[in-house]
């Protein structure tokens, strides 16, 4: 009789023991899954960053025009050296520019004003 009621009671500490480790696997299941949910939640409410301002080079093409109307309006002005300089720095960083028959042009009309004075 004392080795079934020490059966039982290692059968019920087994069964208990048990019961408390099915217990602690759920609740580490359940806490991945908790946390893979939120982190997917972040990830969608997280807003896309913006790319930064300075990534966009401005065109070429508005580089050369502001060289050039720089040029003139120093030419018109009466600072032909400025003006020399403007039409010269844009004929040496953009030779192939479709502005580069305008700057060549005011630049020999600049270099003809500066010759007079």
């Amino acid at each position: 009789m004392k080795t079934l009621v020490w059966l039982v009671v290692i059968g019920a500490l087994a069964g208990i023991v048990y019961g408390f480790a099915r217990l602690r696997t759920r609740w580490a299941e359940r806490r991945k899954e908790r946390e893979a949910r939120f982190e997917s939640f972040i990830a969608q409410a997280r807003p896309e960053a913006p790319p930064p301002v300075s990534s966009f080079p401005p065109p070429p093409a508005a580089d050369e025009q502001l060289l050039l109307d720089a040029a003139s309006k120093a030419g018109q002005a009466g600072e032909p050296a400025l003006s020399l300089q403007l039409y010269g720095r844009l004929l040496e960083r953009y030779p192939q520019s479709r502005f580069a028959p305008q700057a060549q042009a005011g630049f020999a009309e600049q270099q003809k004003r500066l010759a007079r004075t």
